[in-house]
């Protein structure tokens, strides 16, 4: 009774264990610049599917579609799984970490057969009194949202991929449409030309000339075809497909495409001129590009940058960091056993014998020689670095931002100046025309309209799309784009029946609701 008391009352001290080392505390960020401020705004609401501000139902299709199917995520939802057994390892500790059922059976023989067979039970339980174990779950869980949060970094990386090939194909669209249109109006200069040298108006220099220029437009044409094939292939692999099926979903439906035919393009005049419409829609009528409706002078949540999912990565680097702190301090105390062992020894000769042991145990590195203190102060280095590397990731991301909205405002208005050069330079092309075919002009000057209109127009195009792109990079430096991974399980049917198929026992891992990210995982 004294012996069971005394072991009892063990336990009970044991079991009020504490933990060593410093409880983890969120690092505050560093100053951020004043654009960043906070305010109630819809900024969270809209970065969460920020591509539907470009108002483009194909663009929304290709995202949702590369959400369910790219392999990067997969691969990512994976590692999720992985963290998730790891943690289920480290939680495994706090119970008795050995328990092991073993059995021997011998035959002996001395001038006769005698038999013997051993079955016994061993158990350990390493009491955690100072919380190595409990650091180690701690250190586990900060991996396992590690983990999430680069799951939803590569999901927040995909989408603006898709999105960047997107307008990447739709910009070298826009090109070759301006660019068909300057073979055509270039062909009706040839012609003009042509029939002006055969009226001995004009040298065949000019006549030259002017097919030289036709000639190099339609040598571009190749070039922005194969500009277009490489976005479409990009985009195929974003989205774990073949390319001729992304070539049917980004086909253009017939009203876009009239919308942008060359002979809107033309002014209404008398047979046997070439004069170009100068009115801005018209001139700008091909709006293949998606533009997004943003306000980019709106006040930025700075919040909602704290929640970018590379900045969370850090953070729970740190996390990881500070719980391994503990679980070194703890090997510089006593660990406290409780071991039992009951058996069963059955000899052929004398009957069953059965016996028991148990009581507690206790294990002290004392000699250590600063090692294990070395290894704290290593961890306690590691944790330190671990938090610049934080304060380093916030104003990374700061920068981003800063960037890509200077970026997105110069653009903008880079865009209304190439609009109004556009216009100028159409009217320009308009008035040599009148004068080279009045012959108060000489070719040359028609010649440079003509090459000024194409440079102009293909520039203006590509203005369209850089201003886009620079929209892309702003929302996925304000961390838009992987809000919506908590509205689906991180792992595809196909892994999920195909590792069922192997014969793991997964128990509840691979269930449907075990499989989504919870709320509290952020």
């Amino acid at each position: 009774m004294i012996r069971l008391l005394l072991v009892s009352a063990l336990v009970f001290f044991l079991g009020g264990c504490t933990k060593v080392g410093p409880d983890f505390t969120r690092p505050q960020p560093p100053e951020l610049p004043k654009e960043l401020q906070k305010k109630n705004d819809k900024s969270a609401k809209e970065l969460a599917s920020w591509w539907q501000l470009f108002d483009d139902p194909t663009l929304d299709k290709l995202i949702q579609k590369a959400i369910k199917e790219n392999l990067d995520i997969q691969a990512a939802g994976l590692r999720i799984l992985q963290s998730r057994t790891l943690l289920g390892i480290a939680n495994g500790l706090q119970y008795p970490q050995h328990q092991q059922l073993s059995g021997t059976y011998t035959t002996t023989y001395r001038g006769g057969f005698s038999d013997m067979s051993n079955l016994s039970f061993d158990l350990g339980w390493e009491m955690d009194v100072w919380g190595r174990y409990a650091r180690g779950i701690e250190s586990a869980q900060a991996k396992l949202y590690l983990s999430i949060a680069g799951y939803r970094d590569i999901m927040l990386s995909i989408v603006a991929e898709v999105a960047r090939n997107y307008i990447i194909y739709r910009t070298t669209q826009e090109r070759i449409e301006y660019a068909k249109r300057n073979i055509a109006i270039q062909e009706r200069v040839t012609r003009l030309t042509e029939l002006q040298y055969h009226a001995g108006n004009v040298s065949e220099l000019d006549m030259q000339q002017s097919r030289t220029q036709l000639y190099n437009t339609k040598a571009s044409l190749p070039a922005l075809e194969l500009s277009k094939t490489k976005a479409a292939n990009a985009l195929a692999v974003l989205l774990g497909t073949t390319s001729d099926k992304i070539t049917k979903i980004l086909t253009l439906d017939k009203k876009t495409r009239k919308k942008s035919h060359f002979e809107r393009y033309l002014a209404a005049t008398k047979k046997g001129t070439i004069q170009l419409a100068t009115e801005t829609k018209t001139l700008t009528d091909i709006h293949y590009i998606p533009l997004p409706r943003f306000n980019p002078y709106k006040k930025i949540d700075a919040s909602v940058l704290l929640q970018r999912p590379d900045i969370k990565a850090a953070e729970y680097k740190a996390h990881a960091a500070s719980a391994k702190i503990g679980k070194e301090e703890a090997k510089l105390y006593p660990s406290f056993t409780l071991f039992g062992t009951i058996g069963l020894n059955a000899p052929s000769v004398m009957g069953e014998n059965l016996f028991v042991s148990a009581g507690p145990a206790f294990h002290w590195d004392i000699f250590h020689y600063e090692r294990i203190k070395n290894q704290v102060r290593f961890a306690d280095a590691r944790f330190e670095e671990a938090l610049v590397n934080y304060s380093k990731k916030v104003l990374q991301a700061s920068q981003d931002v800063s960037n890509a909205l200077h970026a997105y405002i110069s653009t903008k208005k880079q865009l209304q100046e190439r609009e109004k050069a556009l216009q100028a330079t159409v009217r320009a092309f308009n008035i040599s025309v009148r004068q080279y075919q009045d012959g108060l002009v000489s070719y040359q000057r028609l010649l440079s309209t003509v090459e000024k209109l194409t440079y102009t127009q293909d520039v203006y195009a590509q203005t369209r799309g850089a201003m886009a792109t620079d929209a892309v990079f702003l929302y996925k430096a304000l961390g838009g784009g992987w809000q919506g991974s908590d509205a689906q399980t991180y792992l595809s049917k196909a892994h999920i029946e195909a590792m069922r198929k192997r014969g793991v026992e997964w128990g509840m891992y691979l269930d449907k609701n075990t499989t989504k990210l919870r709320k509290g995982w952020k």
